[in-house]
């Protein structure tokens, strides 16, 4: 594959830091921060950084593992993060290959409507059980989840980008 002028070569990624950055995602979503529809989801934001980047190592089955653990913490109906991070998931993996080819402002308006999806089907799962609607304010959850895109991939992909140990004998 030929990758675009200009961009470094990434090193693999290290699978503790890849767990770690999951763990944190979900331990700062469970810190109590008041209930409001428009705080971001960062184990969403986490979990299809991740899927489009490493498709292998954090698939559809560890998003819907956090889902039930998210449901689990949050009191939710048993499930309903589970299908939104599984349908986030699934949407993240299905484009993944063309989105690293794409600049960070073009790779926000792709993950914009996963964000968006995710949320619509959260939502969905709450109004079919009875729920209330939560306000229009649910509406900026994903664009907030958008805009924190290229401050979650600047930081998740920092540790690849440091230069490899120099050696005379190897070309790159």
């Amino acid at each position: 594959m030929i990758m675009p002028r200009g961009d470094q070569l990434l090193l693999p990624v290290n699978p503790l830091f890849l767990w770690f950055t999951l763990l944190l995602a979900f331990a700062l979503n469970i810190v109590p921060m008041g209930r409001s529809a428009a705080m971001p989801d960062l184990v969403a934001l986490t979990l299809v950084f991740w899927n489009v980047h490493q498709p292998r190592r954090v698939g559809i089955g560890w998003a819907f593992l956090f889902g039930l653990l998210m449901d689990v913490h949050q009191g939710a109906l048993l499930g309903q993060h589970a299908l939104a991070y599984t349908v986030l998931s699934y949407l993240a993996i299905m484009v993944h290959r063309r989105l690293v080819w794409f600049g960070l402002l073009q790779q926000m308006l792709q993950v914009l409507p996963l964000f968006f999806a995710a949320h619509a089907a959260s939502l969905i799962v709450r109004l079919i059980v009875g729920d209330s609607f939560p306000g229009w304010t649910l509406v900026l959850a994903p664009l907030v989840e958008t805009a924190l895109w290229p401050v979650a991939s600047a930081l998740m992909l920092a540790p690849q980008r440091r230069p490899p140990d120099p050696d005379k004998n190897r070309p790159l």
